[in-house]
């Protein structure tokens, strides 16, 4: 049971999960004499380290915002995937603020399943399978957005789509944000990390718009931008001074840096949340990224279903999810066990594993494409005898710039309890409570 000892409707706390930032590298950029005026405030205003967990298996995002959304740490809550969080029972901030009383509103939380009963809004990440609320404008949103970004790789966007993202623009995004947005998206072709920031200032608007007209006293979005900027173009920075840790010329151009134009639209961002909202701000990172070590290349299935249906494997459905991952379900544990067997005798070039990760579940399996070289024209794969060049069944992703670190950042304006620094990211969720007036 859960004691409200605050019942105040004035009451309003926004989070904002933005996704595995390093706020080392912008104090570098701010010490370089770019203005990051926002992000500069919040360094100044008191930002606190916290920490994830330790073993470098239980970094990812999809474990990190699942403890922050449910107070536990992975020992604990033991979700390991992206997208398996619709398999617990533990109970999220989410329904836990609305319980006490108050309204409770979501924008695209990972890893995040909607269990509200009356939801302000709830949009739902692009990876898991779970209901937005009910509104018209929720559902058109998320299905659109789920299917630009599980087939962002292949820029393969349906009519249906691409009607449904230009009808919610111009009903969600602020008029006066119009040309800027236009502008920043036709800038866009050719160059991933702006779709992935537009996505986000597309998102950053829908929140803005529906706090505005809903008046939720908890909400939330998570923006993931940097994380894949950071991930795919570390190395572009100058923060990284290596003669070594260089993207190819094919890749990106030397001359771009993402990582500054990431933080740039970020710092504007902030800035005009900051401006629009009287509520209290939690602005945390979960985790953060560290420039990788050497180059690894990240290859994504073209079409799942044409790849397990051209190697014989009966299945019941599949389900793409982050980058290299994807879910597949079975009707029974031995069809399951016979796909898992196929999958992982699949060799590339005779030598290494295109499928090294493979998590048999019973009834389903959660596999990963793991082979980290260039696929080139004439890379093949070995099934069953056969050769089958491999180029033409994948598409290509990115080049992996940056890992994760337990390091993370969380910034919390003087209405929040204090958090101790060095505290483990899953002591979000005590705080957010505790504005509540929550015991738990």
């Amino acid at each position: 049971m859960y004691n409200s000892l605050k019942k105040h409707t004035s009451m309003n706390l926004i989070l904002v999960e933005l996704n595995e930032i390093n706020f080392d590298v912008v104090q570098y950029y701010i010490d370089q004499g770019i203005s990051l005026p926002a992000m500069q405030h919040i360094i100044e205003s008191g930002l606190v380290i916290t920490r994830a967990e330790s073993e470098y298996d239980h970094l990812e995002p999809w474990i990190q915002w699942v403890s922050v959304h449910t107070g536990k740490e992975y020992s604990e809550h033991n979700v390991f995937r992206l997208g398996d969080f619709v398999n617990s029972n533990e109970k999220q901030f989410f329904e836990q603020v609305e319980e006490a009383g108050f309204k409770v509103g979501a924008i695209s939380p990972m890893n995040a399943t909607n269990k509200l009963n009356k939801p302000s809004y709830f949009i739902p990440d692009p990876w898991t399978q779970t209901e937005s609320d009910k509104s018209f404008m929720s559902k058109i949103i998320s299905k659109s957005i789920a299917q630009s970004v599980n087939d962002n790789s292949q820029s393969k966007l349906t009519i249906k789509t691409i009607i449904s993202l230009i009808f919610s623009f111009f009903m969600m995004v602020r008029p006066k944000k119009y040309f800027y947005m236009i502008k920043y998206a036709l800038s866009s072709f050719g160059k991933s990390w702006r779709k992935a920031l537009f996505l986000d200032m597309f998102l950053f608007e829908i929140h803005l718009t529906l706090f505005k007209n809903k008046k939720p006293n908890f909400s939330t979005i998570f923006l993931n931008a940097g994380a894949h900027i950071q991930h795919h173009f570390f190395f572009n920075s100058p923060y990284v001074r290596s003669k070594e840790l260089k993207n190819p010329s094919w890749y990106i151009n030397e001359n771009f840096d993402p990582m500054l134009e990431m933080l740039i639209e970020y710092d504007r961002l902030i800035s005009d949340l900051i401006k629009q909202s009287k509520s209290e701000l939690i602005i945390a990172t979960g985790l953060s990224q560290k420039p990788y070590t050497h180059l690894k290349f990240y290859y994504r299935l073209k079409d799942h279903k044409d790849f397990l249906d051209g190697i014989g494997i009966n299945y019941l459905n599949v389900i793409p999810r982050m980058t290299r991952d994807f879910l597949i379900s079975f009707e029974s544990h031995d069809e399951a066990k016979i796909a898992e067997e196929k999958l992982s005798s699949i060799l590339v070039n005779s030598e290494e594993q295109l499928f090294g990760e493979i998590d048999n579940r019973g009834k389903d399996i959660f596999v990963v494409l793991t082979y980290p070289f260039e696929i080139k024209n004439d890379t093949y794969i070995n099934f069953k005898d056969k050769r089958i060049l491999l180029f033409d069944k994948v598409v290509f992703v990115a080049i992996k710039n940056g890992e994760h670190s337990s390091k993370g950042y969380a910034f919390f304006s003087k209405g929040l309890s204090e958090f101790k620094s060095d505290s483990h990211v899953s002591n979000i969720h005590g705080t957010v409570l505790d504005y509540f007036g929550i015991k738990n």
